[in-house]
C-alpha cells in the first residue's frame, strides 16, 4: 500500500496538469518555449504516473480497470469484477 502522501502528491499533479492544459497547448502551438519553461514542472503530463485507484501501487497497473494486478486478482477471485472469472483447465 502506498503512503497517503504519495497518493496525494499524484492527485495534486493531476489537478495541476488539468489546470494548465489549455495554456500549455496554446504556448506549444505558438512555439513559445520560454513561456513553457515558466510554467510549473508538474504542469507537464509527462510527470504523471499511473497508480492503482485502491492501493496506490505504481507497478503492475492495468489500464482497462484502473487498478493493480494484485488488487485485480483479489477482486476477481471474490467475484467483484463483472465478467471476469478464474480460468481452469
Amino acid at each position: 500500500m502506498a503512503k497517503e502522501s504519495v497518493k496525494a502528491r499524484e492527485l495534486k499533479r493531476q489537478k495541476t496538469v488539468a489546470k494548465y492544459a489549455s495554456k500549455r497547448a496554446e504556448l506549444k502551438a505558438k512555439g513559445d518555449y520560454e513561456g513553457l519553461d515558466k510554467l510549473p514542472r508538474n504542469a507537464s503530463p509527462v510527470r504523471l504516473h499511473n497508480r492503482c485507484q485502491l492501493s496506490g501501487r505504481p507497478r503492475g497497473y492495468m489500464r482497462k480497470f484502473g487498478i493493480s494486478r494484485v488488487v485485480f486478482r483479489e477482486l476477481a477471485s471474490v467475484g467483484k469484477i463483472p465478467g471476469v472469472t478464474k480460468s481452469s483447465w
